[in-house]
């Protein structure tokens, strides 16, 4: 049971139409997976931000317009989708390659994993303040800067590896470049969802359906759960009501990032199971869920479909996504045996779902 449905019962509309989502923070991997989970996204979003940590990553312009090729190459016919899409930052990247970042109309951020946090990032940043010169020019070009931030010392214990980066690494770099455009990505924390609230508006975050409707104890729900870990991993109650407040607040500096990170169930459920949860097929059902239970689902087209475009300053989409009050279980998985993709939520009631 989600977290989030033990809420107090409140009204809801039998259906709700918004302006089309976009996916702030998504990963599509490559080769035969891309294949296999572009069309959940490109049918639902209108533009999603896709992570750069391949293997090899994807560190220059000229391997982001490549990958966006593969990406466009595997949409459905009938799908009007655009990929954005984003570096990732080494401590070798040149400042050259920001700058023809920056130029680049399909280029639209920088992204920064510190190395070991998560998956693939042992090409990661070994120490974000030494990278002056690139977070000048980050600066200058006002390509944003997006972060996950997490704390990789072997002393941090792993739920307070997000609250230690934001102290030691994150605040000081925004407040010693006041140009830089910053998103925080998938926060989990009351922390991170206070220091965004009372940042300067070129500092943003999202926030996962995950993060939004479960909290630690899904984890260790009736024995260990690996469908349910994910980097950040799931925080404490109090962290899980912090960012629904955050989201259903109608500030801006909160928008729709899934991290929608999709592993077959073999590299899942074995002894050492890798981080991420795939939620792109209910997705937006998954916040309509969230928002609902929190009695502010007329909030959740500014979230969904509002603000992010405005932080990356690209325009609304145009197109309409109807929601209708229609209970309905996602499937359990995408595939068969030990290449089945495991969908968030999947068996669980949700109350909305979106309709043609």
């Amino acid at each position: 049971m989600v977290a989030s449905m033990h809420d107090a019962n409140r009204s809801s509309p039998e259906s709700l139409e918004i302006t089309r989502p976009d996916d702030w923070h998504l990963h599509l991997r490559d080769g035969a997976m891309l294949a296999r989970v572009v069309p959940p996204t490109a049918r639902r979003f209108g533009r999603a931000i896709v992570m750069p940590n391949l293997v090899p990553a994807v560190t220059t312009v000229a391997g982001a317009l490549a990958y966006r090729e593969r990406i466009l190459a595997a949409c459905p016919d009938d799908a009007d989708f655009e990929p954005l899409m984003t570096l990732y930052l080494t401590d070798d990247t040149p400042v050259s390659e920001i700058e023809a970042a920056a130029m680049s109309p399909h280029v639209a951020g920088v992204k920064v994993y510190p190395r070991g946090a998560t998956t693939h990032s042992s090409e990661g940043v070994s120490d974000l303040s030494r990278l002056g010169s690139v977070l000048e020019a980050l600066a200058s070009t006002g390509l944003p800067l997006l972060v996950h931030g997490e704390s990789t010392a072997p002393d941090c214990d792993v739920f307070d590896r997000e609250r230690v980066y934001l102290e030691e690494t994150l605040s000081p770099v925004i407040d010693r470049y006041p140009a830089l455009r910053v998103v925080f990505e998938h926060i989990t924390t009351q922390e991170a969802a206070a220091f965004v609230r009372e940042a300067p508006p070129r500092v943003a975050a999202t926030i996962t359906p995950q993060h939004l409707l479960l909290n630690r104890n899904a984890i260790f729900a009736g024995g260990l759960r690996p469908h349910h870990y994910c980097l950040p991993v799931l925080k404490r109650e109090g962290d899980r009501r912090a960012l629904v407040a955050a989201a259903t607040s109608g500030d801006p500096s909160f928008f729709l990032g899934t991290d929608s990170a999709p592993h077959p169930r073999a590299a899942k459920e074995t002894d050492c199971g890798c981080a991420g949860i795939y939620s792109a097929p209910v997705a937006l059902e998954a916040y309509a869920e969230a928002f609902a239970s929190a009695g502010a689902l007329e909030r959740l087209e500014g979230f969904a479909s509002h603000f992010g475009a405005d932080f990356y300053g690209v325009p609304r989409n145009a197109g309409r996504v109807r929601l209708v009050a229609q209970p309905w279980s996602p499937p359990d998985s995408e595939g068969e045996g030990g290449s089945a993709l495991r969908v968030f939520l999947g068996g669980e009631t949700l109350r909305y779902r979106v309709v043609d």
